[in-house]
């Protein structure tokens, strides 16, 4: 039986472990064709939902802060980018740490791994409306950033859109709750079979 010297040891390794493949994850940015292009996808997310399956929740918020302090040496974004990818990232992987910690079975992770990822998308949607999208427009006017998402909808012959809220809710909320549930598809398939180093 483990001591409590080496549980912290395992925990401190492994959350730093984590923390450093989250950081690494997010210089691979992917574009996404429904998307403006100021508009990617990575999947940094991915070791925070695995930490707070392995060790806890608040293991992976700490995934999920620890990848935004690192990553704010090479921050362009005055340190907003860096907020909302935390805050976003700590909506995610609570619900899914906090259900599997109390219940430790196949059913309730992925309920709360999908929880995590509605309560993502849902509260993209003021933290964009209300932090990142104003930051945006210190370099992009507004009707720019809503000229973007429109030339998208021209191509399948959409909607106008004339109000920014309406390109968070026809777009951003939609692939926040995709990339969440790529990450939940991810840590099933990989899971079982790396679970042994992560317990230990």
């Amino acid at each position: 039986m483990e001591n409590k010297t080496s549980i912290r040891i395992r925990y401190i390794t492994i959350t730093a472990m984590l923390s450093a493949v989250a950081f690494v994850l997010q210089y691979f940015e992917l574009p996404v064709p429904v998307m403006p292009s100021f508009v990617k996808l990575d999947l940094s997310d991915l070791p925070a939902l695995l930490g707070a399956f392995s060790l806890g929740p608040v293991c992976g918020v700490l995934i999920e802060f620890i990848k935004n302090i690192l990553h704010l040496a090479a921050s362009q974004s005055g340190f907003v980018g860096e907020l909302c990818n935390f805050l976003f990232g700590a909506i995610f992987v609570l619900p899914a740490g906090i259900m599997y910690k109390k219940n430790k079975c196949k059913k309730v992770a992925m309920v709360g791994s999908v929880i995590g990822a509605v309560a993502m998308a849902a509260l993209s949607f003021p933290i964009n409306l209300f932090i990142v999208y104003p930051f945006y427009e210190n370099f992009m006017p507004r009707d720019v950033i809503i000229d973007a998402y429109n030339v998208i909808l021209s191509v399948v012959h959409g909607p106008h859109l004339t109000d920014l809220w309406q390109c968070l809710l026809l777009f951003n909320v939609p692939f926040t709750f995709v990339k969440g549930m790529i990450s939940v598809v991810i840590t099933w398939l990989i899971y079982k079979k790396i679970s042994p180093i992560l317990h230990g």
